[in-house]
C-alpha cells in the first residue's frame, strides 16, 4: 500500500470514528421529554 493510499485511509477511518462518537455522545446525554404516561393525560381539561 502506497503512503498517499495509508493516509487517506487512516483520515477517513478518523473522521468515521469521530462522527459516529459524536453523535453516540449526543443521543446519550439526551434530556428525557415529559411525554404523558397514558391517554387520559392527553385530554384537555
Amino acid at each position: 500500500m502506497s503512503t498517499g493510499a495509508l493516509i487517506l485511509m487512516i483520515s477517513v477511518w478518523s473522521s468515521v470514528i469521530f462522527i459516529t462518537g459524536y453523535f453516540f455522545y449526543r443521543i446519550l446525554t439526551m434530556p428525557k421529554h415529559s411525554e404523558p404516561d397514558s391517554f387520559t393525560d392527553n385530554d384537555d381539561k
